[in-house]
């Protein structure tokens, strides 16, 4: 489990989040939503310890993440929205071999994962590929399959689908629904429900730093007013 008590978060004087408080269970699909600067990806960016809060906790699996930003890290398995910032060898193999080699598996376990990684979005057979001659549609694919390969207990997507095509897409939420069914969590921040709707168990939308609407999809009465496509 995710869990968020009384989270705060300022950059200088702004508050981008405003003790908030949220759990996220095991095996739980929830989409993350709101309008630009309302603090989805400040949220999230508190999950594994790349944010610390200024007051209020976040622990992963019963763990403190700023105590423990290791283990929070290979819990959770996160896809940045700018994707070519989290890309960090030359070629498509050994960039998503990179974090199943940190965890010190045997080779043939770290194979296996990038091969299926890989097959997940799309890019089977191109391990040797090298990633700067990779489109931006690609290189997400990339960082996708990276976060796949370190088979974390939970998985954050921030805007995963911009730049997929219709068979990347299709793959992708496969593979999500596959991750769901064997009990991780899975978090997409969104503004677009399209294909996620019908998949999600919750939506949490934000706000000014702050939680204005919990509740499954079809309980919120205007999820357009919360800055996403609604996804009808």
């Amino acid at each position: 489990m995710i869990a968020v008590r009384d989270l705060t978060h300022r950059f200088g004087d702004a508050v981008a989040l405003d003790e908030v408080t949220l759990s996220i269970p095991d095996g739980q699909f929830c989409l993350l939503v709101g309008p630009n600067g309302s603090g989805k990806t400040t949220l999230v960016r508190h999950f594994n310890a790349l944010l610390e809060p200024d007051s209020g906790t976040v622990t992963v699996d019963g763990t403190d993440v700023t105590a423990d930003p290791l283990a929070a890290r290979t819990a959770v398995g996160m896809v940045f929205q700018q994707p070519r910032d989290q890309l960090v060898a030359a070629t498509v193999g050994a960039d998503v071999a990179f974090g199943p080699e940190n965890l010190g598996l045997d080779r043939d376990e770290i194979d296996r994962r990038v091969t299926s990684a890989l097959s997940a979005v799309e890019l089977d057979g191109r391990e040797d590929a090298h990633v700067d001659t990779l489109s931006g549609g690609e290189q997400a694919r990339v960082a996708i399959a990276g976060a796949l390969a370190m088979e974390p207990t939970h998985l954050v997507l921030d805007e995963p689908f911009a730049g997929l095509d219709l068979r990347a897409r299709r793959s992708l939420l496969a593979r999500l629904d596959s991750l769901q069914a064997a009990g991780t969590s899975v978090v997409v921040v969104t503004h677009d429900l399209r294909d996620l709707r019908e998949r999600a168990d919750r939506v949490v939308a934000l706000a000014d730093g702050e939680i204005v609407a919990d509740a499954p999809p079809d309980d919120i009465a205007d999820l357009e007013a919360h800055g996403v496509d609604g996804g009808c």
